[in-house]
């Protein structure tokens, strides 16, 4: 019998703990070896550490949970489709910015159930910040201070549309999706794809606009704490995200959107995508 997610949870978020100490611990030493995937995505000897922790940990956790992780080997649909529910692993979302020494780089892990993740644990090694969430129980921010429940930023008359991006991104690569309406905004860099959904979470940030190649280890996880913190991820045509409905875990293009009291499709212009089946 597979437990409810709150139960889970706080082994959950301790297992992230345990895992981003392994990527701290390659990454303090600067001593790591670093490949390219068949996908020519980057990965790292801290990617695997971390896999292995989380692995380790959520099968003594619950034997009877599959697990689904970006690195290891592809599951085929045929047997997945039939699991209630499964763990979504990204070991360290961010290889890129490990590699270049920025820290923005984090731990996913998510628990999904009927296509939909239910809990969203997401560790910052770096800052040993910790977002989480469970589905119905809102999303929070664990410091050395304590955690706190966290919500999407109010908009009012006078606020200025804030946009995360990658550090490295050139301004049009999100520019190019704003209709031409929208003049006043401000970029939010960071590095890490599901940090940019959680600072979205914690009010730092409005939207972040992502074009290019993901897969759904890369958003799981950051789905469940910001549809708590009351913001949405959709596609580049504003529909939901699904998951474990495909032969490919790709995603398409997606965007993370804050409060809804932003007139979203008065803002982003939507565009069609290539997607892996």
């Amino acid at each position: 019998m597979i437990p409810q997610p709150i139960e889970l949870l706080d082994e959950v978020k301790a297992i992230a703990r345990r895992a981003g100490r392994a990527i701290l611990d390659i990454y303090e030493q600067g001593d790591f070896e670093l490949y390219q995937k068949d996908d020519e995505s980057p990965v790292t000897t801290a990617d695997y550490a971390a896999n292995e922790v989380l692995i380790a940990g959520l099968k003594a956790l619950n034997p009877h949970i599959p697990i689904i992780s970006e690195e290891t080997p592809a599951v085929n649909l045929n047997l997945r489709q039939h699991w209630d529910s499964f763990w979504l692993l990204d070991p360290m979302d961010g290889t890129q910015e490990f590699v270049s020494r920025s820290g923005d780089f984090a731990v996913n892990i998510a628990l999904v159930n009927k296509a939909w993740p239910v809990m969203g644990v997401i560790y910052w090694p770096v800052k040993d910040v910790l977002y989480y969430a469970v589905e119905g129980e809102g999303a929070f921010k664990e410091t050395a201070d304590g955690s706190k429940q966290i919500f999407v930023r109010k908009r009012n008359q006078d606020t200025k549309l804030k946009i995360a991006v990658s550090r490295v991104q050139k301004k049009e690569t999100t520019t190019k999706h704003l209709f031409d309406s929208v003049k006043e905004y401000e970029f939010v860099p960071l590095g890490s794809c599901s940090l940019k959904s959680c600072i979205i979470a914690e009010g730092k940030a409005d939207c972040y606009l992502r074009t290019g190649p993901t897969g759904e280890w890369d958003t799981g996880a950051s789905h469940c704490i910001i549809e708590e913190a009351g913001g949405r991820i959709l596609d580049s045509e504003f529909n939901a995200l699904s998951y474990n409905q495909r032969t490919s875990f790709s995603n398409p293009d997606f965007m993370v959107l804050g409060n809804e009291q932003w007139p979203w499709r008065e803002i982003i212009k939507p565009h069609r995508t290539t997607r892996s089946f």
